[in-house]
């Protein structure tokens, strides 16, 4: 498969009272076609701001980005002016937002706003707009797809906001799709829906999903390669059985400690990560996660690990080997 984007030593801080937040440190991930890339972690570790930052819609000020590139078929998205931005945004590159109640006007209608990207991006009329949102509201399931078209958001449920946001995402057929925790304020079977959805548009459509979640268990079934993030920084990637088999950074060991395993005959005690996240109003100089790791060794304090190729196409930022003890 062929490379769609490819996102090297991305750079993103907020100057705020308190100091200058450094959000997002060097991010380096790339993506193919048809391909599913999950980006998990905390709250709070980058995860929403690095691909924000790579569509140009974090507000300056107080956020800029300070390093990098994100280039996507040839064209670096962070040195395209601002109609080039625009005509790929929507079209080309498409985004579910998390929360699918502040996500729509309240006083449009859902055919107005699903059809607005195609009438942007399209030489189409209004009507021929009109038509093909009710074709994708129905391939979302929505039923009476046609007859919603003149409803109002506060008129459907959670799950089907989430539906119409992701209609409204495809309507343009594009080549990546973002979604941003979308299934986060949703239930369980609501959210199992959601995903298998996906998952069946993306083989229908071809097209590439970065899907970003603090939810390991939704990514298991979903993704093709996981990367994990941790202050900003990413610090464990490789292919999705790969890391959920064979963990290697301390923190991505201590994510997957503590989720329910029903594949473990007896009790098995979850386990907790000790500490808090840490503050990004200081520059990264050590690596992030040593005020919280049981492996870290002086090196960890004064020197910030790079990527150490610990498998085929898995690479851990950590400065030892958790396997062994031994530092690398």
């Amino acid at each position: 498969m062929a490379e769609i984007l490819n996102v090297q030593g991305l750079e993103t801080q907020f100057r705020t009272r308190e100091g200058t937040v450094h959000a997002v440190n060097g991010v380096s991930f790339s993506l193919k076609e048809g391909e599913t890339l999950g980006i998990v972690g905390e709250s709070g570790c980058g995860k929403s701001v690095t691909v924000m930052s790579m569509l140009r819609l974090i507000p300056s000020p107080p956020g800029k980005v300070v390093a990098g590139s994100a280039m996507y078929q040839g064209k670096d998205l962070l040195k395209a002016t601002d109609e080039e931005i625009r005509h790929i945004r929507g079209s080309q590159i498409s985004m579910v937002f998390q929360d699918p109640m502040t996500s729509f006007n309240p006083v449009l209608t859902i055919g107005r706003q699903v059809a607005e990207p195609l009438e942007i991006h399209s030489a189409v009329s209004r009507q021929q707009a009109y038509d093909r949102a009710a074709e994708m509201l129905a391939m979302v399931g929505i039923p009476n797809a046609k007859d919603r078209l003149n409803d109002y958001p506060h008129q459907f449920s959670g799950g089907m906001r989430q539906r119409v946001m992701i209609a409204m995402s495809l309507i343009c057929t594009p080549q990546i799709l973002i979604a941003d925790e979308p299934t986060t304020a949703l239930d369980v079977t609501i959210q199992a829906q959601i995903v298998d959805l996906v998952k069946r548009l993306r083989d229908e459509l071809g097209m590439a999903i970065i899907w970003i979640t603090h939810d390991l268990g939704i990514i298991a079934g979903l993704a093709d390669r996981v990367a994990v993030m941790y202050g900003g920084f990413i610090i464990e990637h490789a292919p999705v059985k790969e890391l959920y088999t064979n963990p290697t950074h301390p923190y991505t060991m201590g994510l997957l400690g503590s989720l329910p395993r029903l594949d473990v005959s007896g009790r098995k005690r979850l386990t907790s990560i000790e500490g808090i996240p840490p503050v990004l109003l200081e520059a990264p100089h050590f690596c992030p996660f040593a005020p919280r790791c049981k492996y870290a060794v002086d090196r960890c304090w004064n020197e910030n690990p790079g990527d150490f190729n610990v498998g085929p196409d898995h690479t851990a930022a950590c400065w030892v080997d958790t396997k062994t003890g031994r530092e690398r």
